[in-house]
């Protein structure tokens, strides 16, 4: 199996999913609240740090996330994505709904869109570690910050979208992203200690 692949595979393997539990879903095998993210209950239900971001109620929610996705593992196949990306967002899956322990006000959650924001940020780092496409990297990371910066999701970590009709966990967005951006920053620098070490012992 080519490395530039586990990228693409996990973006695969989160639609997917996603798509099963939203048909589960429509034919009842579903209980959402014991899928979804509850501040109060996660302990009891610790399950819900994987299964909250395939959750979906409406399909058009589905559908969005879904496109952003693809649309972030091809770019990411297009920059040739590495394991440590994959792992980095693997990571991220229960880490990032996790970190909405830190907002209170964050009662319940679900949804893809938290790990959309953290497969973005991940994307940028890649871009921005290859000097002829930082130009793309700085787009994508600046771009991603401006959003993040409008929403303002660690003052205003709820708030109702009227485009959607259903209140989204602004929080989310930027809990995943910072996640996501952490989780590979602290990667980088092992892989390449370890490809050193190889490197000394081949010597």
């Amino acid at each position: 199996m080519r490395r530039t692949f586990y990228w693409p595979l996990l973006c695969g393997l989160l639609i997917l999913l996603s798509v099963a539990v939203w048909l589960a879903g429509v034919a009842g095998h579903v209980v959402p609240d014991r899928w979804m993210w509850h501040h109060d209950l996660w302990r009891t239900q610790p399950w819900t740090l994987w299964t909250a971001p395939l959750l979906h109620f409406l399909w058009p929610h589905l559908l969005g996330n879904a496109l952003a996705l693809v649309a972030l593992a091809v770019l990411g196949t297009a920059l040739k994505a590495t394991p440590r990306d994959a792992l980095a967002l693997g990571l991220t899956w229960p880490l990032g709904t996790l970190a909405l322990m830190l907002w209170p006000a964050v009662g319940g959650f679900y949804g893809l869109s938290g790990l959309v924001h953290a497969a973005a940020a991940i994307v940028a780092l890649r871009a921005l570690a290859d000097p002829p496409l930082r130009w793309l990297g700085l787009l994508v990371g600046g771009g991603l910050m401006i959003k993040l910066a409008i929403e303002r999701g660690w003052a205003v970590p709820v708030a109702f979208d009227s485009a959607w009709g259903f209140n989204v966990v602004l929080a989310a967005h930027l809990a995943s992203a910072s996640v996501g951006a952490g989780m590979l920053l602290l990667l980088e620098p092992l892989a390449q200690r370890r490809v050193a070490r190889h490197r000394e012992l081949l010597s």
